[in-house]
């Protein structure tokens, strides 16, 4: 039966090699998919496991070596900037021989010497080195090799000093070995977030694949149904057909698992330039294990042929279940259980969050999968209920028809949008994390004027080797005129710290005090009352900045009842310098106040986001866009497949009621309707759901309530919707070629 199922599927005419073109292909697109977003997982891992060092604490998860015959290790970690660029900045000081070297250095730098990685190396040699160069001491000995770094692009320098020197430096620690174990993203200060997003992005993406997949095998279902009904009135057995219809299936899967693999790799080397991550990867980071293969090559021929087993029921319980068209049984209301069960199984962990990465990806990715799953499962039931009220609501003949055939089988019209819903479910519940979380971490960009002052906040938050936190420091006036001589720098304002209020909202609003003469030349952050000589200015809590205005014209600040003399005695508890908005006269500040304060973390305008949080955003902003973009295309493939084999599998009942006078508009309106009914019904359902899982996920991960997303999110939602009616609409045409009156005999 094997040999006879080859043959039936290779030397069944031009419409059987088409079938088997179109199916192979269809399969091929959703196995590269797969492994593309398989290799993605790993090659985040591999980020992972290069960047842990940047991790390094006093207390390893894995040490790189036994700390107990090592020497220690001064170390502070830090973030610079450069133009939105990133940089880690790695300080060091050896006690003694056996003191731990982080990867990819031959040994620990000496006092007035550093690594830098090839990027930043090419980046020093090509850029003033007032504006970048001046900030790092001592000259570089050599270059940091790739195990220690994340991707290609990374931009990071080790420094060396004395213990002596680093030991003073407030923040420095001292570690014993250095951290080899992943923590969840490159040189991630949040372990586990980047990895637990991607891998919930695999999981959301793994159900359309294999909605496509299936509805790829089931193409022209129908016509081999009518086939193998006609083999079991000749005396085939059920085993028998099955063994074919699996034949069938598998020599279409088999060939697009091959032509998948070829995707994937023909398409390895372009996609590993893309910043998935906020970071391109290196070629070989999008690898596929032996598992990953093996589940795969084997896994999709086995739910192909499952899949064309499934089409077969009804052959399989009476051929003559097919030549009748016996209506399926109704879906009943039991559909939406699973829907339900993956909403609550997402609001169970709010308040109740794993403690490990492992356990948040089993947790919220069954969540979200289950929902899917649910919105799947429960489409049908949804259908019918939609149709039944197109049928009982209108006298039209097109809506009728519509109405009737849905009510009759909604389980084959749901099918061809359910590749859509759920790209609509993921789309909708990333752009709801997304927005929420810019609406979350992202600073007050205080608009144009804000964008043009650089702002240094002197303290900071303790993190891996330790972000310095200095509190307040001393600005010489020396300091303050050599900023101001630089080309492009407008004015330079102190803001000094109250010591009532420093201490944060234990004892009361933070607030500062300026002169008023520096605030005149910094309209942005606000103006003095007539007459006032210093002013009090209040400070944000968490970061002690002043928010500029985005016109320019802040509110009054009031005033201080303190002299100019007693000013100046206040510590300084921020610094702001006004330039023209040109990236030379930023970056030459930028440098000037780290040579006067090295470790006091790196400078930013109002208008950007922090460092850190700037890369971290960027990440997930390039993970949503993955998924979305993924997730349509898989949609879009799988809504033309589904649309058109369902139109060859009615043309005869569609070529009768052309011969009973129907004209072709009214059956061109049915088959819109039939697609555009369910497609929008579910589609409510599939958006409700998504923004319901995004808030439940937000609140348990991020103890974050859930923001309405901007204008991105209704553009794609719109424009996924226009995408499918289109493919419905381009279908039409065919409609009158292949229902003409030869399809109306009998056979």
């Amino acid at each position: 039966m094997i040999r006879l199922g080859v043959r039936l599927t290779v030397n069944g005419g031009r419409e059987a090699v088409a079938r088997l073109i179109v199916t192979a292909a269809a399969v091929a697109l959703g196995v590269g998919l797969l492994l593309v977003t398989v290799a993605g997982i790993n090659a985040v891992h591999a980020q992972d496991v290069r960047t842990a060092w940047l991790n390094t604490s006093d207390h390893n998860l894995r040490p790189s070596v036994n700390e107990a015959t090592s020497d220690p290790l001064w170390g502070l970690a830090s973030l610079d900037d450069y133009r939105h660029s990133i940089i880690e900045r790695v300080d060091v000081a050896a006690t003694g021989p056996r003191s731990p070297a982080p990867p990819g250095i031959s040994g620990l730098p000496r006092s007035g010497q550093f690594y830098a990685s090839p990027a930043l190396t090419r980046l020093l040699r090509s850029t003033p080195a007032a504006d970048l160069g001046d900030r790092y001491p001592g000259r570089q000995v050599g270059t940091i090799g790739p195990s220690a770094l994340a991707s290609p692009n990374s931009l990071v320098i080790i420094i060396g000093h004395t213990a002596a020197e680093l030991s003073q430096t407030p923040g420095a620690r001292e570690v014993r070995s250095i951290e080899t174990a992943p923590q969840g993203g490159p040189g991630d200060r949040h372990p586990g977030r980047i990895e637990l997003i991607l891998a919930v992005v695999a999981g959301a993406l793994l159900l359309p694949v294999l909605i496509f997949i299936a509805a790829a095998t089931r193409l022209a279902a129908a016509r081999r149904e009518q086939r193998f009904a006609a083999m079991r009135l000749l005396g085939a057995t059920p085993r028998q057909v099955s063994v074919i219809a699996a034949v069938e299936a598998s020599v279409a899967a088999v060939g697009g698992v091959i032509g998948g693999f070829g995707l994937f790799f023909l398409l390895r080397s372009p996609l590993a330039a893309v910043p998935f991550t906020g970071q391109p990867f290196f070629p070989g980071d999008l690898s596929l294990h032996l598992s990953d293969i093996l589940i795969i090559a084997i896994g999709v021929p086995i739910a192909a042929a499952l899949a064309a087993r499934l089409a077969l029921r009804r052959v399989q319980i009476s051929p003559l279940g097919v030549t009748r068209h016996v209506t399926p049984a109704a879906p009943h209301a039991w559909r939406a259980i699973p829907l339900l069960a993956g909403v609550a199984e997402l609001a169970f962990f709010v308040g109740r969050r794993p403690a490990t990465t492992s356990g948040q990806i089993r947790a919220y990715g069954a969540g979200f999968v289950l929902a899917m799953a649910g919105l799947v499962i429960a489409g049908p039931w949804l259908t019918m209920l939609v149709s039944r009220v197109m049928a009982r609501r209108t006298g039209r003949p097109a809506v009728l028809i519509a109405g009737r055939r849905l009510s009759d089988n909604p389980r084959a019209a749901f099918r061809a949008v359910s590749g859509l819903i759920v790209a609509l479910f993921i789309s909708t519940a990333s752009a709801g994390v997304i927005t929420t979380i810019v609406a979350y971490h992202s600073a007050s960009t205080g608009g144009v004027a804000g964008r043009d002052i650089l702002s240094e906040y002197f303290g900071g938050q303790d993190a891996g080797l330790g972000l310095q936190h200095p509190g307040q420091a001393d600005v010489s006036d020396t300091l303050v005129s050599q900023l101001a001589s630089i080309q492009g720098v407008q004015a330079v304002t102190v803001v000094r710290a109250d010591p009532l209020t420093a201490e944060g909202p234990n004892f009361g609003p933070p607030t500062g005090f300026v002169s008023c003469a520096q605030l005149a030349r910094m309209p942005a952050l606000g103006r003095c009352a007539p007459g006032a000589a210093v002013a009090s200015i209040p400070l944000e809590f968490g970061s002690g900045g002043v928010v500029a205005h985005p016109s320019g014209d802040a509110s009054v600040r009031p005033a201080a009842a303190m002299s100019a003399d007693r000013l100046k005695a206040l510590p300084v508890h921020a610094l702001y310098v006004g330039t023209n908005g040109s990236r030379a006269a930023i970056e030459h500040a930028r440098t000037t106040l780290e040579i006067a304060f090295p470790y006091a973390g790196s400078p930013s305008t109002i208008g950007e986001i922090s460092p850190g949080n700037s890369q971290l955003l960027a990440g997930w902003q390039q993970l949503a866009d993955v998924a979305i973009i993924a997730s349509l295309i898989i949609a879009a493939s799988s809504l033309a497949v589904s649309v058109a084999s369902g139109l060859v599998e009615r043309k005869r009942p569609f070529s009768l009621l052309r011969l009973t006078g129907a004209p072709i508009g009214v059956l061109r309106r049915v088959v819109a309707l039939e697609a555009a009914a369910p497609l929008v019904a579910v589609a409510v359902l599939s958006g409700g759901t998504g923004l319901l899982a995004a808030h439940l996920f937000l609140r348990s991960q991020l103890s974050e309530s859930l923001q309405p997303p901007g204008a991105h999110y209704y553009l794609i939602v719109v424009a996924g919707i226009v995408a499918a009616l289109g493919i419905i609409a381009s279908t039409l045409p065919l409609l009158e070629r292949i229902t003409g009156p030869e399809v109306a005999r009998n056979e």
